[in-house]
């Protein structure tokens, strides 16, 4: 019974911060339209810019600065919203595929630098030495896995609550104004372009807080956990959730972090020995699989976007209806 209660635990979280990731590229694409395909990149910045900044030195890389840690999340955070201002900056001219195609180049990039540059980030061994908060306090066991998972889903209600309010605020509207065109958001005397980069700046800040997370529940990001698969997964999370709705969002990578692992078990447990050596293949193909289906079945997702019209907005509409409130 407790093993099956850890492993539940271990699974709530790891979904609820890639559920945080996936809430920062609903913003940046189910608001915004802007087609991040590097997600990983400020992803995987987060989660080394934390333990660079909260591990404890070490001989063989930088980093060893032993800061408190929720200055050294911040400080992850603040390393992904640098590295989106440089990257949207150089690519928020582009427009959808040829938006997509530069950041996904940005992700290929991140990976290969943090695979290589050991004096920076470790190399292909990664980076280690970093003391979980709390932990001399708490032990590894359930208790502190069980306190973890609290504080995750504390950081994903908050950054549900905070984008709820900023999609119904004025400026939620203008996000999706420029979405839908941004020629006529431009006729209002609006700046798209500056509109754009802060709400990508937003979005990968968000990304990183995952990312520095992630890097926290695991004491231990390599390469391997910013491949570009990832961006797949979060991006089949938003698309079968539903772009535009955060509830969405949520519930999508729920769905698909299940079907993921579940599938993974599945094969390792019931598969033909020769089967069982494509595992990871045949999950990726399974992701492949789950977006174009539910491109072609449901495109608007599980949980269709809702518009939020102001109430002078409705009463406009409701007068062109002849109906009184």
């Amino acid at each position: 019974m407790i093993g099956l209660l850890s492993y539940l635990v271990f699974f709530a979280t790891v979904a609820a911060i890639l559920s945080i990731a996936v809430l920062g590229l609903n913003l940046q694409w189910g608001n915004t339209g802007l087609f991040n395909g590097g997600v990983v990149a400020f992803f995987g910045a987060g989660g080394y810019g934390t333990l660079i900044l909260g591990g404890t030195p070490q001989a063989d890389h930088l980093g060893g600065f032993a800061l408190p840690y929720l200055i050294a999340l911040l400080g992850g955070m603040a390393i992904a919203g640098l590295l989106a201002w440089g990257v949207g900056i150089l690519t928020l001219r582009l427009r959808h595929d040829y938006l997509a195609i530069a950041t996904f180049g940005v992700a290929v990039a991140f990976e290969n630098l943090m695979r290589n540059a050991e004096g920076l980030a470790g190399g292909a061994k990664g980076l280690r030495g970093f003391e979980r908060p709390l932990r001399q306090a708490l032990g590894d066991g359930f208790t502190y896995n069980l306190l973890f998972l609290i504080f995750v889903l504390g950081l994903l209600i908050a950054n549900y609550i905070f984008l709820e309010r900023l999609i119904r605020s004025p400026y939620g509207r203008l996000l999706r104004a420029i979405r839908e065109d941004e020629t006529a958001a431009m006729s209002l005397g609006k700046n798209p372009a500056r509109i754009r980069l802060a709400a990508f700046i937003a979005g990968s800040v968000i990304m990183g807080l995952a990312g520095g997370l992630y890097a926290t529940f695991y004491a231990f990001i390599s390469p391997q956990d910013v491949l570009p698969i990832l961006t797949f997964q979060i991006w089949a999370m938003l698309i079968v959730g539903g772009a535009g709705n955060n509830k969405g969002a949520v519930m999508g990578t729920f769905l698909i972090w299940g079907a993921w692992t579940a599938s993974g078990w599945g094969l390792s447990r019931f598969a033909p020995l020769e089967v069982q050596l494509y595992t990871g293949s045949l999950q990726f193909i399974l992701i492949g699989v789950v977006i174009v289906g539910m491109l072609l079945w449901r495109p608007q997702g599980l949980f269709e976007e809702k518009l939020v019209v102001s109430q002078s907005g409705r009463a406009k509409h409701l007068k062109q209806q002849g109906v009184r409130e």
